[in-house]
């Protein structure tokens, strides 16, 4: 039995509707949208971790001109000015993209849920924001003076005008937007408050395509046979044939319509058209694009060509191929707002232009130089009939309007003002390098240094050294991270393209990897503590990390008086200093019963500067029948012999002043310590401390009036001190009362102003 072919309804519509020629031509926008998806996506597949400006595409394929224009060309003038760029779909977006760069640029995006949020979360970061339009299709109040829209079915207008609503909707949500003329601007500034103009230009490929179309026409038809370049040489006798051929009397003169909504601008001029081709027989015309032939040039058919909307590569060739290039436009706001381009296609071509003395042609265009301006009928004709007439002339026009363009409507040439203005709005931004794989109290310092830069409005970010994490919270903020090594090469470092103002060094490591970084403007390096002695004698980390102390270009910051000493001392570096701090809403106190066991916390890994067995010896000497003993360590398991009741492992950070409360008396043996976190955070909560004295505690602990502090080695001595803080009440209440004094002054929001100005 035969299959039948079954249709789908819209297929069939479509075919009853415009007829084989227009089903063909839907099926072609339907695969050209589907192309312009997969490469976006092979584009976002192979995104960059961070890039400057992310343009998010809200144009569809079908429409291809304005998406060239606005996104690709403007992508080029940034990246010929050292911007890093990279573009998908806005259907394709996810919150996860507001990661990826430090501007965004929406074009003719309409709105969305997604759209919505994605902006509001772009914000919420510091990021900057901007909409790109070349058209008023932002408002009906606009779209609604196009005739053409009059012809569309109710349910396509209906449709046409939501898209409309969309696109002012997400507009509104913008910091500013970026257009193509001054009549543009003017309108987008009810919208926005701050436009910028940064017209159409010719892009590389386009400049290419259109030398290649000049050489085509003037160069290689006109060398010696011998001259021309063996792969040319079947394209040079089709040429010459067409020379012969041609005649040389004729003038031909070009209508490039685009889209179908032009069909009124070519009616207002086609009196002026049709007196001078029954004027001069010499005239041919050649019509580009969606345009229904006119019922007033049937007597002319025979001297008209009608060509179909054609690939933008095709069109130099196309005009080159014309004498006069024609770009009409009729009076509206609508239409005023519209760009030059199809001047700057022509000029490229050295094709003479006539244009309406209108928005950006009376703006570009140079009357009787680069072109000629036309207000009336008769401004038409008399124009038309000029360059018809004068061989001579018309060439000085077109080649006055190639200079000019070559010069001024170039990608390469005049992207510098658009990267600008991008660069001294947006947020200066601060990258920090660290490892988020195992959260020590070092990292939430620089963690609270991060929270206090992003409500300071800076545009803060993370760069880690594995892809585990693509945000971080922290106390009700969601710092974008960044992986810094390319997932492809193991170790190889960035895949991060984007420009950092400042970026902060964490660990000696960190530094060495953004002296390989070339885009920072300024580098410095939080230092909390020594960390050559963290490595063992002839260990070759000992000397790179040493290395690090001596950097000129480097600005050095720190949260230790010992650690701002010995830089200075030792190393003759200038230091900036701010004052660790304290959560005291978390760490908050409580008065602990004694008649109860005692319960010992050891806190710290068993790294040898941690010294961490010392104070399992010194609870070795207690009575376990009083006593009990807590440890607290980001290790996954303790050393065989420690003697302990409960082990607390990789305790989250808003767990710990909970821990603390739970225990009587914290022992912190550390010989080595920028600033020692625990005995502060301890005394905070109301608790005691029997410290071991370092360079680290000694700017807040004081023997017997916040703590009680022991020799260096001396165990018994550190017993009798857990034993006074048992069994004196009067010495518990000064030292009580001393901790929660101390505590207070380190409170972290009174110094967050110190903090902020480490980085400026």
């Amino acid at each position: 039995m035969a299959r039948v072919l079954s249709w789908p309804k819209k297929t069939v519509q479509t075919l009853r509707e415009k007829g084989p020629s227009g089903l063909a031509k839907k099926i072609n926008n339907l695969a050209g949208e589907a192309r312009f998806r997969i490469n976006e996506k092979k584009s976002n597949d192979s995104k960059e971790s961070f890039i400057d400006v992310l343009f998010i595409n809200g144009c569809s394929h079908t429409v291809p001109h304005p998406i060239r224009y606005r996104v690709e060309h403007q992508r080029e003038q940034l990246e010929a000015n050292g911007m890093t760029t990279d573009t998908i779909f806005y259907h394709d977006i996810t919150l996860d993209d507001t990661r990826r760069a430090r501007n965004f640029i929406f074009f003719r995006c309409p709105f969305t849920n997604t759209v919505g949020e994605f902006i509001k979360k772009a914000k919420e970061l510091n990021k900057k924001v901007y909409f790109d339009i070349d058209d008023l299709v932002i408002d009906t109040k606009y779209t609604d003076t196009i005739k053409y829209l009059d012809t569309m079915e109710a349910s396509e207008r209906e449709g046409y005008d939501r898209c409309v609503q969309e696109i002012g909707q997400t507009l509104r949500l913008c910091d500013g937007a970026i257009t193509t003329t001054e009549a543009l601007a003017r309108e987008l500034s009810d919208y926005v408050s701050e436009v910028f103009v940064n017209r159409n230009t010719a892009s590389e490929d386009m400049l290419k395509l259109s030398e290649e179309a000049l050489y085509q026409r003037d160069v290689l038809p006109n060398i010696p046979k011998e001259q021309v370049p063996p792969k040319r040489r079947a394209e040079y006798r089709n040429l010459q044939n067409k020379l012969r051929l041609r005649d040389e009397q004729l003038v031909f003169i070009g209508y490039f319509s685009g889209s179908i909504t032009h069909n009124e601008d070519f009616e207002m001029i086609l009196p002026a058209l049709c007196r001078v081709l029954d004027e001069r027989a010499n005239t041919r015309l050649h019509v580009v694009g969606e345009l229904d032939l006119p019922q007033d040039l049937e007597p002319y058919r025979e001297r008209v060509v009608f060509s179909n909307y054609s690939s933008w590569k095709r069109l130099p060739s196309l005009i080159a191929q014309v004498d006069i290039n024609l770009a009409p436009l009729t009076e509206s706001i609508f239409n005023e707002a519209k760009s030059e381009n199809k001047w700057v296609e022509a000029s490229l071509v050295k094709t003479a232009t006539v244009a309406s003395d209108l928005g950006a042609f009376a703006k570009m265009i140079a009357h009787n130089e680069t072109g000629l301006l036309c207000k009336s009928s008769d401004d038409w004709y008399a124009a038309i009939l000029k360059l018809v007439d004068d061989a001579d002339y018309r060439t000085l026009i077109a080649q006055n309007a190639y200079e000019y363009c070559q010069e001024h409507c170039l990608t390469i040439s005049s992207g510098y003002s658009l990267a600008e203005f991008i660069k001294k709005r947006q947020t200066p931004n601060i990258a920090v390098v660290l490892s988020l794989r195992n959260i020590s109290g070092g990292i939430l310092v620089i963690l609270k240094h991060c929270s206090f830069l992003h409500q300071a409005g800076y545009d803060v970010f993370l760069l880690n050294e594995d892809d585990e994490y693509t945000w971080y919270e922290f106390e009700g903020h969601a710092f974008p991270v960044i992986d810094r090594v390319d997932s492809l090469f193991d170790h190889v470092e960035t895949p991060v393209k984007g420009r950092i103002d400042h970026a902060v060094a964490t660990f000696w490591s960190t530094l060495e990897y953004l002296e390989k970084y070339p885009s920072v403007d300024k580098v410095s390096y939080l230092i909390q503590n020594f960390e050559v002695d963290f490595y063992k004698p002839k260990d070759p980390f000992r000397k790179r990390a040493n290395a690090t102390y001596s950097k000129d270009k480097v600005f050095y910051l720190t949260i230790s008086q010992w650690c701002k000493r010995w830089l200075e001392q030792d190393y003759g570096r200038t230091v900036r200093y701010a004052s660790n701090g304290l959560d005291t809403k978390k760490f908050w106190p409580m008065k602990r019963n004694f008649g109860e066991k005692i319960r010992i916390l050891i806190e710290g890994d068993y790294s040898l500067h941690k010294n961490v067995d010392e104070s399992f010896k010194i609870v070795d000497k207690l009575d376990p029948e009083r006593f009990e003993v807590w440890y607290m360590s980001y290790m996954p398991k303790p050393k065989s012999f420690y003697k302990i009741d409960k082990f607390l492992g990789a305790v989250p950070h808003d767990e710990v002043a909970d821990v603390y409360r739970e225990c009587h008396i914290l022992i912190k043996t550390s010989l080595l310590e920028s600033f020692s976190y625990p005995p502060l955070e301890m005394m905070s909560t109301g608790g005691f401390v029997l410290a071991l004295p370092n360079e680290g505690n000694e700017a807040y602990l004081r023997d017997a009036y916040n703590c009680l502090l022991y020799p260096p080695g001396d165990l018994d001595a550190a017993v009798d001190a857990i034993h006074r803080i048992c069994g004196d009440a009067e010495l518990r209440e000064q030292l009580y009362a001393g901790g929660v004094e101390t505590s207070s002054r380190y409170n972290w929001e009174c110094l967050k102003d110190d903090i902020c100005s480490l980085y400026e």
